[in-house]
């Protein structure tokens, strides 16, 4: 058996992994930048319209004012 088992190659044929690599890397930083565009989407849609609570001082005591109870009726 011989040693090498590969036939001569090129030195050109050494440096044709790194375009793919280069190539998935884009895409994984792609997919990434993509994901937290649509998380951003979603938490603007859910979050972003809701009221915001009245923080005054009478909506306060009204708040935290007892209820007044209505008298049972017989």
């Amino acid at each position: 058996m011989s040693r090498s088992a590969v036939p001569n190659a090129p030195p050109e044929s050494f440096s044709a992994p790194r375009r793919p690599l280069r190539r998935l890397t884009l895409e994984l930083f792609g997919i990434v930048a993509l994901k937290i565009a649509a998380l951003t989407l979603i938490w603007w849609v859910v979050f972003v319209p809701q009221p915001k609570p009245d923080v005054s001082a009478d909506a306060i005591a009204q708040r935290l004012a007892p209820t007044a109870h209505a008298p049972p009726e017989a």
